[in-house]
């Protein structure tokens, strides 16, 4: 996600140690993924496991950054079965649009995000071999639509590759406080320098004016954030970020529209850097994109079911 890059807390690093004994103190619900990732990670490497290691260099970038094909503009999702989270909506926020890149002038224009203005929208990043944040967070999303789907979930996109550009980030919030969202996850992935490493989830802060007020959503968006780390860490076999978060994997901010706005449970996830080349390399193998999709509905399944 571009907005990370200028933020200032993108430049912090803490040591493996650090984050581990930080990561299991504050969220004592992902210390049992958390120990999986360490038994599954070699000597001192701090890095994901060999398999998904293995997995990432059998696919080329270029082979697995999928071409988005044209959608249809109706926004009414399907008709979902019968299961566990039958009657539970989910909003699922692909971060970015593949041709924002095109309209420039339209997503530059500012909006109003509660705390004051910010762009309609952005590029997002890429890897440094060209596989675009906007395409990863597609992919994602319609993995991650299926799961939810058969265990029963309504679930609607806030785009699919149906729009010029955008949605703003104002109009992504109004699309999950009007379909009373029980659930809403924003998906990214970073855009930080190399050798930062690790997934964040990003949660609202408490907001309150012009226009925003975010006091009924901080406590389950954090319920919902912890969910979704723990599950991460549990199906990927990825840590949490070693330069935002002081190694729990959670981070508060105030200055995304996306979440000030939003009168419903939201958290947005950057599942990996795309500038480092460890977690590129994972980023564009179609198999681990699975185990994230994964790793995300595990965690809202929790959090809806609770």
């Amino acid at each position: 996600m571009s907005y990370d890059e200028s933020q200032p807390h993108a430049r912090r690093r803490f040591g493996r140690n650090t984050v581990t004994l930080a990561f299991a103190a504050l969220v004592p619900a992902m210390l049992a993924g958390w120990l999986v990732w360490q038994g599954m990670s070699g000597p001192g490497d701090g890095g994901p496991p060999a398999a998904a290691a293995a997995g990432a260099t059998s696919v080329p970038p270029s082979a697995a950054a999928p071409t988005p094909t044209a959608r249809s503009a109706s926004p009414t999702p399907a008709p979902a079965p019968a299961g566990p989270l039958a009657g539970k909506v989910v909003v699922i926020d692909p971060g970015h649009n593949p041709r924002n890149r095109d309209h420039t002038a339209e997503i530059n224009r500012p909006v109003h995000i509660g705390t004051g203005s910010k762009e309609c929208d952005t590029t997002g990043t890429a890897t440094n071999a060209g596989y675009a944040e906007a395409a990863f967070t597609l992919d994602v999303s319609h993995r991650l639509r299926t799961l939810l789907q058969k265990q029963g979930a309504t679930v609607t996109l806030t785009h699919d590759d149906n729009r010029a550009y955008g949605p703003c980030v104002d109009e992504r919030a109004r699309i999950g406080n009007k379909a009373k969202a029980d659930a809403v996850v924003s998906v990214h992935a970073d855009g930080s320098g190399a050798g930062n490493r690790g997934f964040h989830v990003i949660l609202p802060a408490l907001v309150k004016g012009g226009g925003a007020d975010t006091t009924a959503i901080v406590g389950p968006s954090r319920e919902l954030g912890e969910r979704i780390a723990g599950n991460f860490v549990r199906v990927t076999g990825s840590a949490p970020s070693n330069y935002v978060g002081g190694g729990t994997g959670l981070d508060v901010r105030e200055d995304l529209g996306g979440l000030n706005l939003s009168t419903v449970p939201k958290v947005f996830v950057e599942c990996g850097n795309m500038r480092d080349a460890q977690d590129a390399a994972l980023l564009t193998d179609a198999e681990w994109r699975q185990r994230a999709a994964r790793g995300l509905a595990d965690g809202i399944s929790g959090f809806l079911r609770n």
